[in-house]
């Protein structure tokens, strides 16, 4: 039941390897992208959805479970969901993620390094990735 409620839900196949030693890689595998996913939520060079993506295609191949956890997680199954089904983002998201990056960044630059040159690295980044969620699709947000 719960796998049909996946394909129905999520509308792509999870294909649960069949050979254990690799079904434990893949789990592990996803669980340590997800902690690093989760860090990305907090430190400003790096990124959060990728990481989540990827960790979605390890569960896919090792536990039905936990890639409809990660799907569904009240945190970052959202975005995750967003990004995947819709291709973008939602307003509300670009701004949190903007301000968390530039705020994580102005932290660095003004209290964590002297180095004129990291902050300039700094100060680069931080324009790039703001470019780039801006120019991600903006998604309406459901009521």
């Amino acid at each position: 039941m719960l796998k049909n409620q996946q394909k129905n839900s999520l509308n792509e196949e999870i294909s649960v390897n069949q050979n254990p030693v690799l079904r434990w890689i893949f789990l592990i595998g996803g669980f340590i992208l997800v902690g690093i996913g989760i860090l990305g939520m907090f430190l400003p060079l790096l990124p959060t959805t990728i990481f989540f993506i990827l960790a979605a295609w390890c569960f896919a191949r090792s536990s039905e479970r936990f890639h409809f956890w990660l799907h569904n997680n009240r945190i970052f199954g959202k975005y995750l969901s967003n990004y995947r089904s819709k291709g973008g983002m939602t307003r509300g998201s670009k701004i949190f993620s903007i301000a968390f990056l530039l705020t994580g960044i102005a932290v660095s630059v003004f209290f964590l390094t002297d180095n004129l040159y990291i902050r300039i690295l700094l100060a680069a980044i931080a324009i790039g990735v703001t470019w780039h969620l801006l120019v991600i699709k903006t998604i309406e947000e459901k009521k």
